[in-house]
């Protein structure tokens, strides 16, 4: 089974120090947030972490076809010295893409609330197509609509289809706070929540909405106006052992993005005053760059 493969694969790869093994088995978001927090680990010395997990719950999609994938909902913990820290319900998706290839980690994200009800036809879950039109918002353009709240706010029209809260309009009230902040030692900041070429996942409800998984990217900004050089710019907690070297200093800009996997409850179109609900986040650091 592929789930129990990666968990005692990873477990091996990480306690043996073997990153580059330990990252043939991640793909996607989960490459990109795995890749930053080895970095960051190995510059301090410090040991990766592993993890420790519950009684999984499997959604397998009947799938015939190419590419295949599964969904895994899971308490999971992160062990330290033998002792497991503070349990999170974690969702986990795998993806084989081609009859040859192997099954790797795609995306992972805590979720806080319960999971939402998910249509079972024989023990077996039933896949959504991402351009699925009978949902308020086709699965492949979720990522988008959310990430026009985050960058603009609750007075761009997207957010009459995206429900506010942490993950939407409290994303672009945090950005803009940090904006003001710069702009106080006269200093420019952008963020933008853009698409990832990572796939996207849809789960079918039983209430005929979708739950769907998806990777992005947040990249900020930190500049001197018209990127004249001036003093150096401090780099953000986290980002620092990601820079290509120890000499880059940030003169003109620091650059910090994140990568993200979401998950949202995408209702169907025909619920009346319905709105999509963003219902996982997990975020990592995962690129930066001073010049």
């Amino acid at each position: 089974m592929a789930y129990q493969q990666y968990v005692t694969q990873s477990r091996q790869y990480v306690a043996s120090g073997d990153q580059a093994k330990a990252l043939d088995l991640v793909a996607a978001a989960a490459w990109a947030q795995a890749k930053g927090q080895y970095e960051a680990l190995a510059s301090t010395g410090t040991a990766i972490p592993t993890y420790r997990y519950g009684t999984p719950r499997f959604y397998v999609p009947a799938l015939t076809d190419y590419p295949q994938w599964f969904m895994v909902q899971v308490p999971r913990a992160t062990e330290a010295n033998g002792h497991p820290g503070p349990v999170a319900a974690t969702l986990m998706v795998f993806d084989k893409l081609t009859p040859a290839g192997t099954w790797t980690l795609n995306g992972t994200t805590g979720i806080d609330g319960p999971l939402p009800a998910l249509q079972m036809n024989d023990g077996y879950a039933v896949d959504v197509a991402t351009d699925d039109a009978s949902l308020l918002l086709r699965p492949d353009v979720v990522g988008a609509t959310q990430a026009a709240v985050v960058d603009e706010g609750p007075a761009n029209p997207s957010a009459t289809v995206i429900s506010p809260g942490a993950l939407t309009t409290g994303l672009y009230t945090a950005q803009k706070a940090h904006a003001s902040a710069e702009a106080a030692d006269s200093l420019g900041y952008t963020w933008l929540l853009e698409g990832a070429p990572f796939p996207v996942f849809a789960l079918q409800m039983t209430d005929g909405g979708a739950l769907v998984l998806y990777g992005m990217y947040l990249n900020t900004t930190t500049l001197h106006h018209n990127l004249v050089a001036g003093s150096p710019i401090p780099v953000p907690a986290g980002f620092t052992p990601l820079l290509a070297a120890p000499t880059e200093i940030g003169y003109h800009a620091v650059i910090a993005n994140w990568t993200y996997q979401f998950a949202a409850v995408d209702p169907p179109a025909s619920q009346s005053n319905a709105r999509v609900d963003i219902v996982a986040a997990t975020g990592r650091p995962s690129y930066g760059h001073a010049y």
